[in-house]
């Protein structure tokens, strides 16, 4: 399965934390919010997507609702900086994962992290694991700890 070393490191990320190993392989892939609902057999809400934005030379990644549209301005203005789009090299070189498999944990430099408030009304929650098949269930909670991100409102209206 491609993109193992990314899932170890998502594994030993979530293992330091005290987390439980809930990663799940799902092979037809988990790619995106409906794929990964699908395979799950939750609803589209119930996943966490990561979203790389550009903070500078930083990443910014915003946690949202498989089911909600970011709004970048809203997410620059409670991060406190400005957000541009972010190319797959730079999610690459900055998170150590490729698009489709960005998980909330284990990033290779810290990145800021955002938690869309919606995520804290469902329960469990499932998050990329560090490759487009791979998937870890947890609560909003949770990765508000992992994370050490902050909360806030953050869909397009």
């Amino acid at each position: 399965m491609s993109g193992q070393g990314s899932v170890d490191r998502v594994r030993a990320a979530l293992q330091r934390a005290g987390h439980p190993d809930t990663i799940t392989v799902f092979p037809a892939g988990t790619r995106t919010a409906a794929e990964a609902a699908a395979a799950v057999g939750c609803t589209v809400a119930q996943i966490a997507k990561s979203i790389v934005f550009r903070a500078g030379s930083r990443a910014a990644v915003v946690i949202a609702s498989g089911a909600n549209r970011v709004d970048p301005v809203k997410a620059g203005q409670a991060l406190g900086v400005a957000l541009t789009r972010a190319d797959a090299d730079f999610v690459r070189e900055t998170t150590g994962f490729a698009i489709g498999g960005v998980a909330p944990v284990g990033h290779t430099a810290p990145p800021l992290v955002l938690l869309d408030q919606d995520l804290f009304t469902l329960d469990p929650i499932w998050a990329a694991a560090g490759s487009s098949a791979h998937v870890f269930r947890t609560s909003a909670a949770e990765l508000l700890r992992l994370s050490g991100g902050k909360v806030a409102e953050i869909k397009q209206a």
